[in-house]
């Protein structure tokens, strides 16, 4: 039987996993990309319990992933957005959207595209050698123990 926490593994996808690990937490983080910002838009968007987003939304917020933030006074209400961190999550998440469709594709396509705000353009993740600048294949990808 799997732990429930990483801790006492010196990995960087074992420490993302105790953030973003969770399987209604990057379906948060998606939903806040595709322009979500308030509770009851993300429990609409989600069909999530209220008490599983609050406690979701709760940890984003404590991660520094997304900050609350009011927008009503009278009654005070607040909407989530997206921090610098929660925004790095852009291409991990259109990476698992990529690997998604290629690998469980819906009977009748994508659902969604991620797309370049300036022209329209498809977006797509690629890994790229720092050094010779050439894309890579996933086949052509070692992974190394640094220390």
């Amino acid at each position: 039987m799997l732990k429930h926490t990483y801790e006492g593994q010196d990995c960087s996808l074992a420490r993302a996993l105790e953030v973003i690990g969770e399987r209604w937490t990057l379906l948060i983080v998606r939903s806040a990309l595709l322009g979500v910002r308030r509770f009851d838009g993300f429990l609409g968007s989600l069909d999530i319990a209220r008490n599983v987003l609050t406690s979701r939304l709760a940890r984003l917020v404590d991660a520094g992933l997304m900050e609350r933030v009011p927008y009503q006074r009278r009654p005070l209400r607040h909407e989530y957005v997206l921090t610098p961190a929660g925004h790095d999550l852009t291409r991990a998440v259109i990476a698992l959207m990529q690997w998604g469709d290629r690998n469980l594709p819906a009977r009748l396509g994508p659902p969604r595209r991620a797309e370049h705000h300036g022209c329209g353009g498809s977006v797509h993740v690629e890994l790229r050698c720092s050094r010779c600048g050439r894309e890579v294949g996933d086949e052509e990808v070692e992974i190394r123990h640094m220390r």
